[in-house]
C-alpha cells in the first residue's frame, strides 16, 4: 500500500538581505494509514514552513522552489487553488499551536465548528450546529451545548485547543497536521491534550504529522520520527531507534535537553 503522504524533495525560500535563505532544503518523508511521524527540532528548524507548504498556505514572500507532495495519490502542489481548498479541511486538516489567534474572536466556537461541515456541503446550518454540540463533546468539553454559545476568550488555553482539534476532526480527515499543539499550555493541561489527540487518533484511525520542539513529545506519541535541523532532515527512523542510538550530534543534543532523558534510556 503506497503511503498517505509522500513528500519528496520538498525546498522553501525566502528573499533575505543578502542573499535568498533556504527555510526547507531538499526535504523527503512519507506517512503511512494511520501512523504518527514526529517532526521535531527547534524554533526555527523549517517545521512549521513544512507544514505551511504541505497545505500551500505560505506567505508571500515565501516560495516553493522543488519538490513533490503527493497526498492519496495526488501531488498537491500542482491542483489548481480551487481543488487545494477542497482538500483543506475536508482531506487535511490542521491544528495550530496557538488558537487564540487561529479562532475568530467574535464569532462563537460552535459556529466556528459548524462552518467547517458547511463549508465543506458536508451538512447544512441546523445539522452542523447539532454536529458542532457532538464534537465538543467528544474532545470532552463538559456541558458542549452551552460551551458551544461562547466565545473564544470566554473558554481556558486547554479547552480552546480542544475547540480546534474539533474543527480538525470535523469532516474526518485522513490526516491531520499538529503544528506544536501543545506548545501554550501549562504542563497538565499539556498532558490531557496530548492523550486527548492519542485517543482521537485511534478512534478515528488518523495519520498524524506532529510538529514539536519537544522530544518528550515524540516519545509518548509517534511510531516515528524525523529530525529537523536548519531547514535539512538530519535523521529519521523508528522513535524506539532513534531513542536508542541516534547518528546525529543534534539529534543528540535534542535528546539530552530534555530532563530526565538520554539516549537509550526509554528503548
Amino acid at each position: 500500500m503506497p503511503p498517505l503522504l509522500d513528500v519528496q524533495g520538498l525546498s522553501v525560500t525566502f528573499p533575505g538581505a543578502a542573499a535568498t535563505v533556504a527555510a526547507v532544503d531538499n526535504v523527503s518523508f512519507s506517512i503511512e494509514p494511520g501512523e504518527t511521524l514526529g517532526l521535531v527540532g527547534e524554533s526555527g528548524s523549517g517545521k512549521s514552513v513544512t507544514a505551511f507548504a504541505i497545505l500551500r498556505l505560505l506567505q508571500p514572500p515565501g516560495r516553493i522552489t522543488s519538490g513533490r507532495v503527493v497526498f492519496d495519490g495526488r501531488d498537491l502542489l500542482s491542483l489548481p487553488e480551487a481543488e487545494m481548498r477542497r482538500v483543506r479541511g475536508r482531506r487535511i486538516s490542521l491544528i495550530f499551536q496557538e488558537p487564540m489567534t487561529a479562532l475568530n474572536p467574535v464569532m462563537r466556537v460552535g459556529d466556528q465548528i459548524a462552518e467547517a461541515l458547511i463549508v465543506h456541503d458536508i451538512a447544512g446550518r441546523a445539522e452542523a450546529r447539532r454536529r458542532a454540540v457532538e464534537l465538543l463533546d467528544s474532545v470532552r468539553i463538559a456541558d458542549a451545548a452551552q460551551r458551544a454559545r461562547d466565545y473564544p476568550h470566554q473558554l481556558s488555553g486547554g479547552m480552546r485547543q480542544r475547540v480546534m482539534i474539533a474543527i480538525a476532526l470535523a469532516c474526518h480527515p485522513p490526516l491531520i497536521i499538529a503544528d506544536e499543539p501543545t506548545t501554550a499550555l501549562d504542563v497538565t493541561v499539556q498532558a490531557q491534550v496530548l492523550d486527548l489527540i492519542r485517543d482521537l487518533k485511534a478512534q478515528h484511525n488518523l495519520s498524524l504529522l506532529l510538529i514539536t520542539h519537544d522530544f518528550g513529545v515524540i516519545a509518548e506519541m509517534a511510531d516515528r520520527v524525523a529530525v529537523m535541523h536548519r531547514g535539512r532532515l538530519v535523521e529519521q527512523g523508528p522513535v524506539r531507534q532513534i531513542l536508542r542510538s541516534p547518528s546525529h550530534e543534534y539529534t543528540k543534543a535534542l535528546l539530552a535537553a530534555v530532563p530526565g532523558m538520554r539516549s537509550g534510556d526509554r528503548a
